[in-house]
């Protein structure tokens, strides 16, 4: 190695260990003091002292992060909101209307029938015979009958020639008058078998679904017993019952003149279900609760709806006009009532009192106190009071 790459590399070393020496002062004291000393005062002449904070940055205080949206103006449809139940237009429990035995079944538990399908079929042996038995009178009936009027014009001829009396006569017209009353019993006895018989044949009374079987073929049934064999709901169309405040009851029956009541039912946890009409407005107000019922009907094609299930409806009384709408987060509740934090151009805000005229669990219609346009806190209010600096969060700086 030549004596000019010894020198250089000798400065390189005593370069890169004064360096050291600058940047780790204290380590160095351990070998050399008097080196560690001279590298402290080196490194104090290279590092620029630290500005002094101003007053003005001592005061000012931290801005509060918060989240906030615009107070729109739009068309805000009003809807009375409520929990409500879905009930069938009918419910019929079917019963036998004769005693006898259950000789077959013709109906599957859940199956949806017509009004007039057979349902089930009772013993009707007995009442068959009952309606001939009636039958059998009346044909016999009809041919007494017959000779006692051959009788009668006998005798209104011999009673021309006076080979019989008035009084013969007067007594078989009678007879045969009783005769002819006993023909219309007669006819009226088998009629009523028949109805009798007809009953035999348990027929739907009405469009809809049955449900569990109530009794099983082979059992006796009698028309005085309470237990049916079916239940049958209708539920094409089908009811939907819920309650409405009763300061609103003046403004439903305007709509209802109008025709124009529309009604949306949606689950308990918001999904949209059926759309339908309000039909009904109770006649009376519940004074207990201070609500009066309300029936809405639906068409139910696809049996969305069902009997007993609980939904959440929604009657439209209106639209409100170019309203100045806001979220329903955004309005606070204090003890001089309702307000909002608004945010002004030097991201300060102030404090201010609204009425809100409607309002849904998503939005509210600011009736008086703000304008549209105006910015307003959504989140963070814990943290504010009057001119409070707040630094507005977006979704990429929360993120």
């Amino acid at each position: 190695m030549s004596v000019k790459s010894i020198f250089w590399s000798a400065v390189v070393v005593v370069l890169a260990g004064a360096a050291y020496a600058v940047y780790a002062p204290d380590r160095v004291a351990s070998i050399s003091p008097q080196v560690a000393a001279l590298a402290r005062q080196a490194r104090a002449r290279l590092t620029p002292p630290a500005a002094a904070p101003t007053k003005a940055a001592e005061d000012e205080p931290a801005a509060v992060p918060v989240e906030a949206e615009t107070a729109e103006r739009k068309d805000f449809p009003v809807v009375l909101e409520n929990l409500g139940q879905v009930t069938p237009y009918n419910t019929v429990t079917v019963k036998a209307r004769v005693d006898g035995q259950i000789t077959r079944i013709a109906f599957k538990e859940g199956q949806r029938v017509k009004q007039g399908d057979l349902l089930a079929e009772i013993d009707s042996r007995p009442f068959q015979a009952t309606l001939e038995q009636a039958q059998a009178k009346q044909r016999q009936d009809d041919a007494t009958l017959a000779n006692a009027k051959l009788d009668l014009a006998r005798y209104a001829t011999l009673v021309k020639k006076n080979f019989a009396s008035q009084q013969q006569l007067d007594t078989q017209t009678s007879l045969v008058n009783q005769l002819i009353a006993g023909i219309a019993a007669d006819a009226a006895a088998v009629d009523a078998a028949k109805v009798q018989l007809s009953y035999t044949k348990i027929a739907a009374p009405l469009t809809g679904r049955v449900g569990y079987r109530l009794i099983d073929q082979g059992n006796m049934v009698a028309a005085s017993q309470q237990t049916g064999i079916v239940v049958i709901n209708e539920l094409r169309p089908i009811s939907v019952t819920f309650p409405a405040p009763e300061e609103q009851v003046g403004e439903i029956n305007a709509l209802m003149k109008k025709g124009d009541a529309p009604v949306t039912v949606k689950s308990t946890d918001g999904k949209a279900l059926s759309s339908g009409v309000l039909e009904v407005v109770d006649n009376h107000i519940d004074a207990a609760t201070g609500t009066v019922m309300l029936k809405a009907r639906f068409a139910n094609t696809d049996d969305k709806l069902w009997p007993g299930l609980a939904v959440i409806a929604d009657l439209t009384l209106g639209i409100d006009k170019n309203a100045v709408v806001v979220p329903t987060v955004a309005v606070q509740h204090g003890a001089q009532g309702l307000y909002v934090y608004v945010i002004g151009d030097d991201n300060k805000v102030s404090v201010r009192k609204v009425t809100i005229s409607h309002q849904t669990p998503k939005e509210a219609v600011i009736a008086e106190g703000l304008r549209g346009g105006e910015r307003i806190v959504t989140n963070g209010q814990s943290r504010l009071r009057r001119g409070s600096l707040v630094a507005v969060q977006t979704a990429d700086s929360r993120g």
